[in-house]
């Protein structure tokens, strides 16, 4: 029984991956536990504090096969926690005097935020697929229609020319943000939670750094200077990163959208046959994964605030915020991974109507150019007197619903400085994209430098 849409067997899939559902799921969780007890075992072996054999044995017996998942379920709600009933069930499975030595030295939050710290890793090296695939694929879109002109927007209006292609490198450049931001990030959150009761690792005497540090090479995680048990940026970094990401996301979905309204018509969602399709209207192709691709990313922002809050720990173990954190860190990874695979199949199948977007462009009978009039015009009268000129013929333009260009040939003050054939080559969109192309082939090019090989060709 699930309550939640992104873990549900029906809706799942609008929401999430089952891949990176089965990243946080429990069965990977509790195996994450074992891979810590075991490969604490093997470094507390290397060292001399426990016999080799109990090592051996414990490594041998950590699979998840080897669970009674029903007495671990029993004991969570007694306990707090699921450590305690893996640690003994590990004790058993090892057997003999090898179930003296399971979690030596340890404490709870050791296992379980070093298993996060596994399922983080494992999360994240996903997301990085997803970047790559939605990157690579925008970076293609960006080349093939570097020089697709359209009418750029602002306030939701015509502004200014631009193209296609400038719009996909805008979409792209922050996702390659995100890629590099990832890989710093991973420096800082891939890093080894070992400090028994209360950070000091008394239990060990002298012998606690070396056993944290080789249990940090076990794992290939890093070893922190400090204990991070009521230290939590780690995790909060992550969440924030991947509301970052989001945020990006979102962004390119709501421009589909926009571009998707029937009065734009400029670019489509990939299509297959009941797609989007409405219950009453069969003429309906609906913006669904953009729409998911907003839903999961307000998700994951209502969802950031909650490991915000988890950082206000108390004293040495903290009594609440801690524990909160399973509430939503699995969730943000699951929803984001929804939301980088939907955008990610829009990006790769987006149709794009240059017609349409040339017939937008020329609906406003050249306003759109205004700027350009504007500024040709400030060379030669000054730039007050030029947008006072230009502005007045625009308002013409708009009350008789004519063309620019011929009001502006019509303007005595105008003409005597630009004759009809400097306005009408002025009057193509063309003409005035300024950084519009240089923009996407410097993002292209990054693009390539950093995902390289695994982007499509040219």
């Amino acid at each position: 029984m699930s309550v939640n849409p992104a873990d549900s067997a029906i809706f799942g899939g609008l929401f999430g991956t089952d891949e990176m559902r089965e990243i946080f799921a429990d069965r990977r969780y509790l195996q994450r536990m074992l891979d810590v007890e075991a490969a604490l075992a093997r470094v507390e072996a290397k060292l001399g504090i426990i016999p080799a054999a109990a090592a051996q044995a414990i490594t041998a017996a950590a699979s998840i096969e080897r669970l009674n998942l029903g007495e671990v379920a029993a004991s969570v709600p007694v306990v707090g926690y699921p450590v305690v009933a893996v640690a003994k069930a590990l004790g058993r499975a090892a057997g003999g005097d090898a179930q003296r030595y399971v979690h030596w030295g340890a404490t709870t939050q050791d296992i379980l935020d070093t298993a996060i710290v596994l399922q983080i890793r494992d999360g994240l090296a996903r997301i990085e697929q997803g970047l790559i695939a939605i990157g690579g694929a925008l970076a293609e879109k960006a080349g093939v229609h570097r020089d697709t002109v359209m009418a750029g927007r602002t306030h939701l209006q015509h502004a200014l020319p631009v193209t296609f292609g400038y719009k996909c490198a805008v979409w792209l450049a922050p996702l390659l943000d995100h890629l590099e931001r990832m890989r710093e990030l991973r420096r800082r959150v891939l890093t080894v939670q070992f400090a028994g009761a209360v950070g000091t690792l008394a239990s060990l005497a002298e012998r606690g750094r070396a056993v944290t540090e080789g249990l940090a090479a076990e794992l290939e995680l890093a070893a922190p200077l400090a204990p991070w048990h009521v230290n939590r940026e780690r995790f909060a970094e992550t969440a924030c990163f991947l509301g970052l990401l989001c945020g990006s996301l979102a962004k390119i979905a709501t421009d589909v959208i926009l571009l998707m309204q029937t009065e734009i018509g400029e670019a489509n969602e990939p299509h297959q046959p009941g797609r989007g399709g409405s219950s009453t209207m069969p003429q309906k192709r609906n913006p669904i994964a953009s729409e998911y691709v907003l839903a999961a990313a307000r998700g994951v922002h209502a969802l950031v605030p909650l490991m915000l809050n988890a950082m206000a720990q108390d004293q040495e173990r903290a009594t609440g915020p801690w524990q909160s954190e399973q509430l939503a860190l699995p969730q943000i990874f699951v929803l984001t991974d929804g939301a980088l695979a939907h955008a990610t199949a829009l990006a790769r199948g987006l149709t794009v109507d240059a017609e349409k977007m040339r017939r937008n462009l020329d609906a406003t009978q050249g306003l759109i150019m205004a700027e350009a009039f504007m500024m040709r015009l400030a060379e030669k009268i000054g730039r007050d007197e030029a947008h006072h000129a230009v502005q007045e013929a625009c308002g013409k333009a708009l009350e008789e619903h004519r063309s620019l260009v011929d009001i502006l040939a019509e303007a005595p003050e105008i003409a005597s400085q630009l004759d009809r054939a400097a306005l009408d080559r002025i009057a193509d969109p063309a003409s005035y994209l300024g950084e519009a192309r240089s923009v996407a082939d410097r993002v292209i090019e990054r693009a390539r430098a950093m995902i390289g090989e695994r982007m499509p060709g040219p």
